[in-house]
């Protein structure tokens, strides 16, 4: 008999290191919308144990159950399932960067008016500038007489939908 392979051993810090991210995966879909959730590949089994743990509020009730999720994670594809929890993380950020981007763009209009409109022409050509314009003039009207900003929440809303409507997802 030949032995040529070994077979690998892995230490129980290791194991236990295993366990503790698939323990932390099994948190970050708790933290997923239903509508999430289902995008995620994963047994009934899994499933079911994310709605148990969600509807517990003991700590250690909902310590243990985590505890459970963490076990049928091994069971799991916790590479596709880390996959695709990383591609909603990754479009969050960049809803995000577009909100910013968005609320820039309000700020720059409100304080720069008519020369800062020609920015937002080129990106999006088809913008109603007249519309814009009269956003743009009430919201420095507000600003000016130190008024809540009702116009310029208008202004990024009207923005937010011009955005959107050129860049459906």
């Amino acid at each position: 008999m030949y032995y040529d392979e070994e077979p690998e051993i892995i230490s129980k810090s290791e194991i236990k290191r295993q366990m503790t991210a698939l323990q932390k995966l099994g948190e970050k879909l708790m933290e997923l919308s239903p509508k999430q959730l289902a995008l995620v590949p994963m047994s009934e089994k899994l499933e079911e144990a994310l709605e148990t743990a969600k509807r517990i509020n003991h700590h250690e009730g909902k310590r243990r159950q985590m505890q459970y999720i963490g076990k049928l994670m091994r069971s799991e594809d916790g590479e596709a399932i880390g996959a695709v929890i990383q591609q909603i993380e990754d479009g969050q950020k960049a809803l995000a960067r577009a909100f910013q981007r968005l609320e820039q763009w309000r700020d720059k209009l409100i304080a720069e008016g008519e020369s800062a409109i020609g920015e937002i022409i080129q990106s999006y050509p088809d913008i109603d500038r007249q519309h814009l314009r009269q956003l743009i003039r009430n919201a420095q009207k507000e600003a000016s007489q130190n008024k809540p900003p009702a116009s310029a929440r208008k202004l990024f809303k009207y923005l937010r939908e011009v955005h959107e409507a050129h860049n459906p997802d």
